[in-house]
């Protein structure tokens, strides 16, 4: 499929998207959230595909943020309808995706851009990339789970502080907050995704999505984590994966695992 705003492209299992709008340093507008979704659900559907990684395109930016002259003018109501079509969209739907995803920052990644890197199930960095929620500063909030994401993965008193001040971290402090997994060179930054993600094909993608939500309803409201858990772990004693896994491990080769 051609996209305008973003580029997908598959190899070995990996399918790598890129945010492609340098000139505006890579910024949401709905345009791409839409190709953004098409492309995570297209990667998400696809049998090949083992992992996703999100990235931007250049040096300069991950994503700068969202394109604010698409809704400098709109209502209350119009606000509200944008956090919520984005949130199910894009955001929402990354951090459930049962394909894992992994963001990697390679330059600014403000606003929405940060949010989007937070939907990732993990995140990793090059060196010169910089990070924040700065929509208090415009007189608004982070609208793309950016106020829910950031205190689970950093912790409330660090978040609230950085929504408040607006401010910006670098790579080295949001390694040391945890809101980021490894930290490298630009070069070396697409290198060590891949790297990481080739490990995680190797192992049962079924099991892999059963993790994912079992991870996730212990931080949903109304779910007990401990309670899926039990339930996804019993499921996989259903799956020609775990027969596979199982019967490798006692043969002492590696396990070959059919995704099913």
């Amino acid at each position: 499929m051609s996209y305008t705003n973003i580029l997908s492209q598959s190899q070995s299992g990996i399918t790598t998207i890129t945010i492609n709008r340098p000139s505006k340093l890579n910024a949401l507008n709905s345009q791409t959230i839409e190709e953004l979704h098409t492309a995570f659900e297209r990667a998400d559907a696809d049998t090949q595909t083992k992992v996703i990684i999100i990235t931007g395109s250049g040096d300069k930016a991950f994503v700068a943020g969202a394109d604010i002259s698409e809704f400098a003018d709109f209502s209350v109501a119009e606000g509200e309808q944008l956090a919520a079509q984005g949130q199910a969209l894009l955001f929402d739907f990354i951090a459930n995706l049962q394909t894992p995803v992994i963001a990697a920052v390679n330059g600014f990644a403000l606003g929405g851009g940060l949010e989007l890197a937070m939907a990732a199930h993990f995140r990793v960095a090059s060196d010169s990339a910089k990070m924040g929620l700065p929509e208090v500063s415009l007189g608004v909030i982070p609208g793309y789970g950016g106020t829910q994401r950031l205190p689970q993965l950093i912790g409330k008193g660090r978040a609230m502080e950085l929504i408040m001040t607006a401010g910006m971290i670098d790579a080295a402090k949001a390694y040391e907050y945890g809101l980021v997994n490894h930290v490298t060179t630009q070069d070396e930054l697409l290198v060590l995704a891949q790297k990481i993600a080739s490990k995680i094909a190797r192992n049962s993608s079924v099991a892999i999505a059963a993790a994912i939500n079992a991870v996730n309803a212990g931080f949903e409201d109304g779910k007990n984590g401990f309670d899926a858990e039990i339930t996804e772990f019993g499921k996989c004693f259903g799956t020609a994966d775990f027969k596979e896994g199982t019967q490798a491990f006692l043969g002492k080769r590696k396990p070959v695992f059919p995704g099913k």
